[in-house]
């Protein structure tokens, strides 16, 4: 599967607005990874982003529920779209200019935090 060079768009759910652009240039299936150009509507999930992060990183009793929650937090605000359009489920972080993703076809809860 050829992933470099795509170009993965995250938008706002509720205006649509621009949250970013990924221009993946790694792929370890089912991982994606990339350059992240922040969009005018990036601002407003931040936050969101850093706190899923940092959440995701620790490994003390209870992260995994503040973890989920904080995800849950992330995917009723944005969503993503391949080259070929939107993907019913998905796992994504952003640090920096970098973001790392994977997805699936089917939405079927919160994927594994790990990454």
């Amino acid at each position: 599967m050829g992933f470099e060079g795509d170009v993965w768009r995250v938008r706002d759910r509720t205006t649509g607005a621009e949250v970013g652009e990924i221009v993946v240039d790694d792929a370890d299936f089912p991982w994606l990874a990339g350059r992240f150009r922040p969009g005018p509507a990036f601002g407003a999930v931040r936050e969101l982003f850093a706190r899923e992060l940092a959440l995701a990183e620790r490994d003390d009793t209870g992260h995994r529920q503040e973890w989920e929650a904080a995800y849950a937090q992330i995917t009723t605000r944005v969503s993503l779209a391949s080259p070929e359009g939107p993907v019913a489920g998905f796992l994504l972080h952003i640090r920096g200019d970098r973001a790392w993703f994977r997805w699936s076809e089917t939405s079927s809860g919160t994927q594994d935090a790990a990454g």
